[in-house]
């Protein structure tokens, strides 16, 4: 990857004025926004940062540092870290961390318990641990018996999937995941204890609380079909004879729901024919689809229950008050297609369909996804992640997609229900388009997203990214931190503004930095301004400049119009 160049800077044209530095016109239109204390904006690192590599890693941080950004996001894969069963090697992530924190950055750890390898954008082969499949062979749970391949997914085309434990093997497994939280807070609850914006905890393939529906294992089930349904296996069936049963109590009431005439509860299955299943508009029209896929549904909901409310207890009270987070994906395609409306979100588990898929009451199906936030038995908040915020409606054949109108929808119910979300991009490209941009500004302008992190670091360290990002910081964040290099000692110096806030800003001395010595002030509440600097001696430094809420630091050095958002 290519080191940005050092001075990476946007420039802003100064006024042509002739007004005197001490004596401008005021402006009737000062800013009247206020600060937003809670917003945050992150960037994830690189799946995996080789030692050849870091260099330009921290290169890239600082830069993002420099123009506002908060916090670095860090997979920490279960597969590199648990190299035999109870055995952790931490000495990657002792190293990164530390990269991190010495560049004044937050740190937002993901417990990665899934494979990276295989989803769109990665460039790493890192399976989970490979002693997990075999640990629970013989083991039996809700009345089977497991085999080599017993914690695996199975699809409906006969196909397992490696790259998570299937939910229904959380009896077992969740005891895996407490383990790998335990060794985490043993580790560094004392080091980072203040360290960590937030602990995200992966739910499913890629990170995301979903069923791996349109993943690799499944010939001709990605984008943008409508994805493959992975509730055949044993303790799948099982799950699903146990949950009708206790719906209907008799097999006599579930015949007379489903007009079936079923003769034993093992007659109780997923679909025998997928394809029919969908194309006949079963799984949304007939009891026996509404009661299916209400069960895989709420299968997924109460993993993410489990799996949350196990890391919860397994920190403790390490790491304070620090919020648990989870990721939902924007799985956008397939929703309106006349064919099988909205069945890729169906297949990955997302949402119901025995609710009211067009109502606001129910979020549009999902209704349980979000709510999730609030069913973890913790004191700490948590915080849902949903991705996509980059993409447009694309509502026509091969995509019928309809993400914005999801983007919207997720975050106008997790605000009824009082859930905390933040928002990501699902592909790196959406940030090397304005258009991308735009569609994250609409979103964050009237949903309630209260976070933005973007994928990757390194897609947001120079060109267009990079400038984009840091507007975008400061449209939301709504404050400036300006820094001087000072032309000359003095006693102190002061930021005069006009044009659109008024008022002089004594700054505040911040060190000897890259060969200059620098003054600072913060400034909340101010979209655009013009200023220039005077000592405290009453000189005025010759140069007026414009502030166009282009970043949330700028840096400005003595004589020049030019207004960095990276320290020159």
């Amino acid at each position: 990857m290519k080191t940005p160049t050092p001075l990476r800077t946007v420039l802003v044209a100064a006024l042509a004025s002739a007004i005197a530095c001490l004596a401008p016109a005021t402006s009737a239109n000062a800013a009247t926004a206020t600060n937003n204390p809670d917003f945050t904006a992150n960037a994830m690192a690189p799946l995996w940062v080789n030692p050849a590599d870091m260099a330009t890693f921290e290169s890239q941080i600082q830069t993002a540092k420099e123009y506002g950004v908060d916090a670095i996001s860090v997979d920490v894969w279960w597969g590199k870290v648990e190299t035999a069963d109870q055995v952790f090697d931490w000495s990657y992530y002792d190293t990164l961390f530390n990269k991190i924190k010495a560049h004044g950055l937050k740190i937002v750890p993901i417990l990665s318990f899934h494979a990276c390898g295989g989803n769109v954008g990665d460039d790493c082969d890192f399976p989970i641990p490979n002693w997990l499949w075999g640990k629970y062979t013989g083991a039996t749970l809700n009345g089977v018996t497991l085999d080599v391949n017993g914690l695996k997914y199975f699809s409906e085309q006969q196909h397992y999937s490696v790259e998570t434990a299937q939910v229904w093997a959380d009896p077992l497994v969740v005891g895996e995941y407490s383990a790998f939280a335990t060794a985490f807070r043993t580790h560094y609850a004392t080091t980072y204890a203040a360290d960590l914006q937030e602990i995200n905890v992966s739910l499913g393939p890629a990170g995301e609380l979903r069923y791996p529906s349109y993943n690799y294992h499944d010939n001709g089930a990605g984008y943008p079909s409508r994805g493959a349904l992975q509730a055949y296996s044993p303790l799948a069936k099982a799950s699903l004879r146990s949950a009708i049963m206790a719906k209907y109590g008799t097999l006599a009431a579930v015949n007379a729901a489903w007009g079936t005439s079923l003769t034993s509860t093992n007659q109780i299955n997923p679909p025998d024919d997928a394809g029919l299943f969908f194309s006949s508009g079963a799984y949304k029209n007939i009891q026996y689809g509404k009661d299916f896929i209400d069960w895989y549904n709420q299968s997924l909901i109460t993993h993410g229950k489990t799996v949350l409310d196990a890391v919860s207890t397994a920190l403790g009270t390490s790491f304070g008050s620090t919020p648990l987070g989870y990721k939902v994906p924007g799985v956008h395609w397939a929703m309106n297609n006349p064919a099988y409306p909205r069945a890729a979100e169906v297949a990955a588990g997302l949402i119901q369909t025995s609710i009211d898929l067009n109502s606001d009451a129910t979020g549009h199906g999902y209704t349980k996804i979000v709510g999730l936030a609030k069913q973890i038995s913790t004191t700490r908040k948590v915080t849902l992640h949903f991705t996509c915020l980059e993409m447009s409606n694309t509502p026509s054949a091969p995509d019928y997609s309809l993400a914005q109108d999801l983007v919207f929808w997720v975050a106008k119910h997790a605000g009824t229900l009082g859930v905390t979300i933040k928002g990501e991009n699902a592909l790196a490209g959406g940030l090397a388009t304005n258009a991308g941009w735009d569609n994250m500004v609409n979103a964050f302008d009237w949903a309630p997203y209260t976070g933005l992190t973007v994928l990757r670091v390194g897609n947001v360290a120079s060109g267009l990214g990079m400038s984009q990002y840091a507007a975008f910081i400061a449209r939301y964040r709504q404050q400036v931190t300006v820094h001087y290099a000072e032309p000359a000692s003095a006693g102190s110096y002061s930021l005069h503004p006009w044009n659109g806030l008024t008022g002089d800003r004594v700054m505040t001395y911040e060190g000897y930095l890259n060969g200059r010595h620098w003054w600072k002030v913060t400034i909340a509440g101010t979209p655009t301004f013009n200023f220039c600097f005077v000592s405290n001696t009453g000189t005025w430094d010759g140069t007026n400049r414009w502030y166009s809420a282009n970043s949330t630091q700028i840096y400005v050095l003595p004589g020049s119009t030019n207004v960095a958002i990276t320290r020159p």
